[in-house]
């Protein structure tokens, strides 16, 4: 697999995404569905927006494992949340996690009136390998 990025400008780099990527040669890929603060028995999270984005990424971060594929190489990361303004004030721990694996991602971010329960905050990925 091969992948280009492309940045036409510098500004996405602190707020931790790239504009495009371009991949060749890829041997498979992977759409996630959208992960949240869901525990293993299926109860959603009533916890704040941190707890729940780190919930979030952990549970992301199984279906990624358990798959075969690697964090490393998400490609395409969507943010859905109930609230920017909360999401940006734990966002350092969202940045901190892209740093850790290296990811280097297009994404969207999208404030939406609800999400299912008392969800927070989800994530949608497509991975390569």
């Amino acid at each position: 697999m091969k992948k280009q990025i492309i940045n036409p400008w510098e500004w996405q780099n602190e707020r931790s995404y790239v504009q495009a990527i371009e991949v060749t040669n890829a041997k498979g890929t992977l759409y996630v569905s959208g992960q949240t603060a869901i525990n293993s028995n299926g109860k959603s999270s009533t916890d704040d927006m941190d707890v729940q984005l780190i919930m979030a990424i952990k549970n992301l971060e199984k279906v990624i494992k358990e798959a075969g594929y690697e964090c490393k190489n998400i490609v395409r990361l969507n943010i859905f949340t109930t609230s920017s303004q909360e999401l940006f004030s734990c966002f350092n721990i969202f940045q901190n996690w892209i740093a850790k694996h290296n990811i280097q991602q297009a994404s969207t971010l999208l404030e939406v009136k609800s999400l299912f329960e008392t969800l927070k905050v989800e994530l949608e990925a497509t991975v390569v390998r």
